[in-house]
């Protein structure tokens, strides 16, 4: 049977990157889950940080903080490195409530609070 889930929000022309702060993702290496936070337009981790990434994703393109599912883990992943989470349920993670309001068709809704918490 083929499964057909309701599109969620789509990023506005303006947007830097192909996901949303409340999209669910998986990384395409690791295979880990998880729910986009923030999304900077290119990577603003440090060079020493940059050149310490084993796979060292092009830095000019959209990348993504993300809290990881089932742990405590957070990443910062280029957008090469994601694609959409196929599964599309809730993720576990003690952040979630410090940056979501809730979850709904597939997606978390994103409060107010900033990223990184200040």
């Amino acid at each position: 049977m083929i499964q057909i889930r309701k599109r969620g929000p789509e990023p506005p022309e303006s947007s830097p990157g192909r996901f949303l702060p409340g999209h669910l993702v998986r990384h395409r290496r690791y295979g880990y889950r998880g729910v986009v936070v923030s999304v900077d337009s290119t990577c603003h981790a440090d060079e020493a940080w940059y050149q310490s990434n084993q796979t060292r994703p092009d830095r000019d393109q959209p990348w993504y903080h993300v809290l990881v599912h089932e742990s405590t883990q957070t990443t910062y992943a280029a957008q090469s490195s994601l694609m959409p989470d196929p599964i599309g349920g809730e993720i576990d993670h003690p952040l979630l409530a410090e940056f979501f309001a809730g979850f709904a068709d597939g997606y978390y809704r994103r409060n107010d609070q900033a990223w990184p918490l200040q």
